[in-house]
């Protein structure tokens, strides 16, 4: 079914192949990836818009020696299956498998473990700059998409190679549709005319000649930038140093060859500029990219059946409740960094565009914009995942924690997320976000709580978290009323004899279980920061053991505020403290990751009897 495809176990195997074989390699491919997502799931139409490219740059570079560092890893399936794991992709994302991005311990062919956006300029800048240092020929390439290219730290990396004599190529691949009609013969033309040795030799000529004649050489060079800047829009990328080339095409391997085999041969930092289309080659992503963005499994011929579930996900909810609460105030306003599909905020963009504010990968503005807003009377809502926040901590405490300023944070994928692993893992938010002054910290137990402790959040002039998981709850019924619950107070939910167990956030329904099973105390608390201390000190004086139970790092998280609540007021009782281990989680489904973790209910019950 694969005759060529089937033959190629390393990059060295598709080097030895003859070029005019490559177009049919790429239909294979192509083929092929259609066929593994659809029994897998995982991420697809990124990567379909990247097969031309994958084959050029694995048939003209020598790696593993030559580095490719691909940007979030959205667009590497094709980059996986030419390099030794076409069989390995019957695992993709599974627990054990092969990961879902570019994994370092994975493969030698995995230059850089990403799963974040807007790396790859920088750590593909270190290992050009390493060569430089060795003495060495190797080449670094930077793969990175255009969206990636809204992110700060990719123009940081692009102001820091401009001005140094390293050779890395950045290869932006650009599957916005908008700008796909600049691509054509004569762009081609010129971008195989600008990227050959020719044009750089008489140019760097020219430029030694023009030199002692300083107006006419200024002259020559606002020109050429002028005609380049009007043909291909380089000049940006220009001014930071780089010698720019393109827009080509993406998909012409013919164009793709010439170009990146001349760029090959050139000194310093080059950028290539490539148009491709996201779903390429399947009818179904072409049509509706989003929806084939990351996909479940699917029927290939009949291609992503959506189906409505039973039960809302905590990313409706806040959708439902931030469309609900702007009807309410009109000093709302919802901020996401590039994430409106993932974090609800749809109906919310649509009812009211001129209060929502998509500001690209950028999570860092994202929170100090909030800030600003905040500081003239608007309430802003930012909608990001929990990984994602990471990425802009001194922004929380610099920019709105310092200056108290109320900035409502909606905190999706807290907790294990399954198949992404452990790049996307929400599995220190509670540790990080809890140490912070000023901050009020909540982690609901289902979706009705999520929904009133969002309305809560909006209620303080102060800044606040809300933190959830992905996926559904438990189903309970929710309430269109909303309502503020009280300031750091949590539920009690059974009383029972010697064991008390805390829970934190949606790890109540297994506390529930255990607690029925060891005829304890169990306790809803709602509250990480501030703790309801006067509960705490109540089920020490009631009760031999305290546990506690979070979705997050033990280490400095939910359980250690207790833990350090007990020191202050001098109480002596023993504590076990349960939650993710002192290690990276990999992929797995969600569910049996919390059992080997101990996070089930058979799992807690087992902990605790051992610590009785």
């Amino acid at each position: 079914m694969y005759p060529l495809l089937n033959s190629i176990d390393s990059p060295d195997d598709l080097r030895r192949l003859d070029k005019q074989q490559l177009p049919q390699l790429a239909r294979e491919l192509r083929e092929f990836l259609v066929d593994s997502v659809s029994k897998t799931g995982g991420h697809l139409s990124s990567n379909l818009g990247t097969i031309e490219l994958t084959l050029a740059l694995h048939y003209l570079y020598n790696t593993p020696e030559d580095k490719l560092v691909w940007d979030v890893g959205h667009q590497t399936y094709a980059h996986k299956i030419l390099t030794g794991r076409r069989e390995a992709m019957s695992t993709l994302r599974m627990a054990g498998g092969i990961a879902g991005f570019p994994k370092r311990e994975e493969s030698p062919y995995d230059a850089f473990g990403v799963g974040h956006s807007s790396t790859s300029i920088s750590a593909a800048l270190g290992m050009a700059v390493a060569a430089k240092l060795d003495g060495s020929n190797r080449r670094s390439v930077a793969i990175i998409g255009d969206g990636a290219l809204t992110g700060g730290m990719a123009f940081e990396a692009l102001n820091c190679a401009g001005a140094m004599d390293a050779n890395l190529l950045v290869i932006l691949n650009d599957n916005d549709m908008s700008i796909s009609r600049p691509v054509g013969a004569l762009n081609n033309y010129l971008a195989r005319l600008m990227s050959g040795r020719f044009y750089a030799a008489v140019r760097s000529t020219s430029e030694k000649a023009l030199r002692g004649i300083p107006s006419v050489h200024e002259f020559a060079k606002r020109a050429e930038e002028h005609v380049k800047g009007m043909v291909t829009r380089g000049t940006l990328f220009e001014e930071f140093g780089f010698n720019y080339l393109g827009p080509i095409d993406g998909h012409d391997l013919d164009v793709l060859l010439d170009t990146i085999g001349n760029i090959r041969q050139l000194k310093g930092p080059q950028f290539l500029h490539i148009v491709t289309q996201k779903g390429k080659g399947y009818a179904q992503a072409e049509e509706d990219c989003l929806l084939y963005h990351g996909v479940s499994k699917f029927d290939r011929h009949q291609g992503v059946v959506v189906k409505a579930s039973s039960k809302p996900t905590y990313t409706h909810v806040f959708g439902d409740w931030l469309t609900d609460m702007a009807v309410l105030d009109k000093r709302l306003v919802g901020i996401t960094p590039a994430m409106c599909e993932g974090s609800g905020m749809q109906a919310f963009a649509k009812q009211f565009p001129d209060r929502y504010f998509d500001v690209g990968i950028a999570e860092q503005h994202a929170l100090t914009f909030a800030a600003g807003l905040a500081c003239d009377g608007y309430k802003p809502v930012v909608a990001i995942y929990s990984t994602f926040l990471q990425r802009a901590y001194d922004q929380l405490i610099h920019d709105i924690a310092i200056q108290n300023l109320p900035v409502v944070l909606a905190i999706d994928r807290g907790g294990l997320v399954g198949a992404d692993g452990a790049t996307h893992a929400g599995s220190f938010d509670l540790s990080f976000l809890r140490c912070v002054p000023n901050m009020t910290v909540m982690a609901p137990a289902d979706e009705n709580e999520c929904r009133q402790m969002l309305f809560t959040a909006m209620q303080l002039n102060t800044p606040s978290a809300v933190r959830y998981p992905r996926g559904t709850g438990p189903g309970v019924t929710i309430q269109s009323e909303m309502s503020a619950l009280p300031i750091g107070k949590a539920q009690l939910r059974r009383t029972g004899k010697k064991v008390a167990i805390l829970s934190f956030g949606t790890m109540l329904a297994a506390a529930e279980a255990a607690g029925e099973q060891l005829d304890a105390t169990v306790v809803n608390m709602r509250f990480v920061k501030p703790l309801d201390v006067e509960m705490i000190l109540r089920l020490a004086d009631e009760h031999t053991l305290l546990v506690t139970v979070e979705e997050n790092a033990i280490q400095g998280g939910a359980g250690s505020a207790v833990a350090e609540c007990l020191s202050q007021h001098h109480k002596v009782v023993s504590l076990l403290q349960l939650g993710l281990p002192d290690r990276f989680i990999e992929q797995g489904d969600p569910v049996q990751l919390l059992a080997d973790c101990g996070l089930d209910a058979a799992g807690l019950v087992q902990s605790i009897t051992r610590a009785m």
